[in-house]
């Protein structure tokens, strides 16, 4: 797929994830805006997918996608754990928890083989 349709793709899905979730948490905006987050990055996750089955010479590789999409998810979950919970501890351990773990897995899978 091209890239000008992956990114009106992209446009429209934010759109109708704004407006299914205006209705769905209208006066709620911290909510709305944190689901938004998190779906959104849901959304680049699944684009990551499109991207390596379909990968572009001088385009950003599907992993480093795939790695906006976790961060993006996480961290909209951690806004939406710091308006849920009454404790915001839970929120900064599961953005350290995240990162983390993608900093692992960057370095295993640059890590070169004897």
């Amino acid at each position: 797929m091209p890239r000008q349709q992956l990114g009106l793709l992209s446009f429209g899905v934010l759109i109708i994830l704004i407006a299914v979730l205006l209705v769905a948490f209208s006066p709620d905006w911290g909510t709305i805006l944190s689901l938004t987050l998190t779906l959104y990055g849901l959304w680049v996750i699944v684009l990551a997918g499109i991207r390596a089955r379909n990968p572009v010479k001088y385009e950003r590789g599907a992993f480093s996608t795939l790695i906006w999409g976790i961060l993006l998810t996480a961290i909209g979950g951690a806004w939406l754990l710091y308006i849920q919970t009454p404790n915001p501890i839970y929120a900064v351990a599961l953005v350290l928890l995240v990162i983390g773990i993608l900093a692992v897995a960057t370095t295993f899978r640059t890590r070169k083989k004897p």
